[in-house]
């Protein structure tokens, strides 16, 4: 693996920097107080290429490799302390967007790929439900082949830009297909008769990402619009969550950057017993700390993007990535609150934002709990 990056690379990362600190911070905590989603910003992100970074060209994209567009997004993190956001945008690029170039038809594609680059239509991922998160064979949601249609009940929650959504990607049982068998994904529109969202929900952190439940009663959805053929759920499903898991937690490990180099400079020029802070033991060691955490979630990101760059299969890879630098985050947002002692805790001062945003790192995209099983099971536990 080559670490160097090039001046393309560079470049592009370093303007994406610019780019977030110009557009997107803008009046971040009154919308964070009041759970705004920054559609502004979102807008401003698809302008400036963010949402077809990993899209062919042909289909509308900017066609970048998979480790630029996480230096991208890293660089975003770094740049963007709306972490909510970053995360919506996440979502949609991997959990919807990519779904529809790899198992998508040639009209699928066309009729949602152009809206979800250019910003226009807003993508959701609805897969869990009230009774079924880890567990997918306990999905109730189901799908009845009436015709060139199908008949759609069941309901959905947790669902990340459901509340915004143009276009939700929906997991349903088919009729008659018991088990992994039956269990395929249809794009459903947010206009289709019997879809409702709720508002969005109170959440700890991440308020800026609408987050809602999902009702689906007798939606006739065209056949035309399931993603693969019947049966491909749980393979659509797993490609689309080993590229969030390569990728997404990029914009966590920009975070972390962000925060390291925070509290440098706090460490630097806070004085207590006439000498910065930093100099103290205690200090020093967290910082070194948070140095570790972020060289070692950068590594494990860059080694997984480099895999799906080689066109290989990365689940464990992908899953201990995901496992350490959620986790990393965490951490770091601690000790980034405690070098800062008490104006860290001040919300005010916006350090203690991170760590509420970090904690859903360990929840999404599969609990640290599932990774650790995933990985366990590679190795033949």
């Amino acid at each position: 693996m080559d670490f160097g990056l090039s001046a393309e690379q560079r470049e592009l990362a370093e303007a994406a920097v610019a780019f977030a600190r110009r557009e997107l911070n803008h009046d971040l905590a009154m919308r964070e107080d009041a759970g705004e989603f920054p559609l502004q910003a979102w807008r401003a992100c698809a302008k400036f290429g963010i949402l077809g970074l990993p899209i062919p060209a042909e289909l509308g994209g900017a066609g970048s490799d998979v480790l630029t567009a996480a230096l991208v997004m890293e660089a975003l993190g770094y740049g963007c302390r709306d972490n909510g956001l970053l995360f919506s945008l996440n979502a949609q690029l991997w959990s919807v967007e990519l779904p529809l170039v790899i198992f998508g038809t040639q009209q699928q594609q066309q009729a949602y790929l152009p809206g979800l680059v250019s910003g226009d239509l807003i993508g959701a991922h609805a897969m869990t439900e009230p009774g079924s998160g880890s567990d997918a064979l306990r999905m109730r949601t189901r799908a009845e082949r009436r015709g060139d249609h199908y008949l759609v009940n069941g309901s959905k929650q947790y669902i990340t830009n459901a509340p915004v959504a143009d276009v939700l990607l929906v997991y349903a049982s088919v009729a008659g297909r018991p088990g992994l068998a039956g269990l395929s994904a249809f794009l459903v529109d947010a206009t289709t008769p019997g879809l409702k969202v709720s508002s969005s929900l109170e959440k700890m952190g991440l308020r800026t990402s609408p987050m809602g439940e999902v009702a689906l009663i007798d939606c006739l959805v065209p056949a035309g619009n399931r993603l693969g053929p019947e049966g491909a759920g749980m393979a659509i499903f797993n490609s689309s969550m080993e590229w969030e898991r390569s990728c997404l937690f990029a914009s966590a490990a920009g975070a972390m950057r962000r925060q390291l180099d925070a509290c440098v400079r706090y460490a630097r020029t806070r004085e207590q017993f006439g000498q910065p802070i930093g100099k103290f033991q205690g200090v020093a060691a967290k910082l070194a700390d948070m140095y570790v955490r972020l060289e070692a979630a950068r590594l494990l990101i860059y080694r997984v993007a480099w895999l799906k760059q080689q066109g290989r299969s990365a689940p464990a890879e992908a899953a201990a990535a995901k496992l350490f630098t959620s986790e990393a985050w965490v951490r770091s947002s601690q000790d980034a609150i405690q070098v800062h002692g008490g104006m860290g805790y001040l919300k005010d001062a916006g350090i203690e934002r991170d760590l509420r945003d970090a904690v859903a790192g360990t929840l999404y995209s599969g609990t640290s709990e599932i990774q650790r099983v995933v990985l366990a099971r590679m190795l033949g536990l």
